[in-house]
């Protein structure tokens, strides 16, 4: 892996991490989740990331 796929997959994964932390606090709903994911998986194009798209 090239470092901006590192970087890239760092990116997606804590960035996903805090959407998370927002919908177990119930500050977004399940529909918001799946947005910001989607969208984060189309700006970060992540490699492992892809491979755990809904997964989580």
């Amino acid at each position: 892996m090239s470092e901006k796929e590192i970087k890239n997959d760092m990116m997606y994964s804590v960035s996903l991490s805090l959407a998370k932390s927002m919908l177990e606090k119930g500050i977004v709903t399940e529909s918001d989740y799946r947005k910001i994911d989607a969208f984060l998986l189309e700006k970060y194009q992540p490699y492992i990331g892809l491979l755990l798209a809904d997964k989580a």
